[in-house]
């Protein structure tokens, strides 16, 4: 019966790599391809316009939609690369341990947030959904460090009192 219970304690276990970037510092498979499901999930939920609407008014002019600049695009991907990697995507090369410093990752943060107050309007859409994504990836993994920080310290203090 034991051995029936430790099957179970090593299945409930299990580590799952969140971090949205590779050790090289780009994007994971996974996460690109889940953008392009939320794009295409995104693009279901528009209802089409329907033809009595049509008929009731004149359609108004259509808005010029921003267009991709990779040079924006690519200052997101730097900004987000150096945040990812203060969260430990990347190892330290001398020490080969991963570099987690929160408040460096804390500033990153907020700098693309900044960046996504300023730019509102201004975005394609596809800028616009890359920024939101990745903010949102950041974010829940500076929870996640924050949280695994904040553990190993209570956990040292505990070890320090006699």
């Amino acid at each position: 019966m034991s051995e029936h219970k430790d099957h179970k304690q090593q299945e409930a276990f299990r580590v799952i790599d969140r971090r949205p970037f590779t050790a090289e510092g780009e994007l994971r498979k996974e996460v690109v391809e889940e953008e392009e499901r939320e794009a295409k999930r995104e693009a279901a939920k528009t209802p089409a316009p329907s033809a009595e609407a049509g008929k009731t008014a004149p359609a108004p002019p259509p808005a010029e939609t921003p267009k991709r600049l990779p040079a924006f695009e690519n200052l997101v991907r730097m900004l987000g690369s150096n945040a990812a990697m203060v969260l430990g995507a990347y190892a330290d090369p001398r020490t080969g341990q991963p570099v987690i410093d929160p408040d460096a990752a804390h500033e990153l943060i907020d700098m693309l947030d900044a960046l996504h107050d300023k730019t509102k309007g201004n975005l394609a859409p596809e800028e616009d959904n890359m920024l939101l994504d990745l903010l949102g990836k950041l974010k829940m993994t500076y929870l996640e460090i924050n949280q695994a920080v904040a553990a190993e310290a209570a956990k040292a203090k505990a070890k320090a009192r006699p």
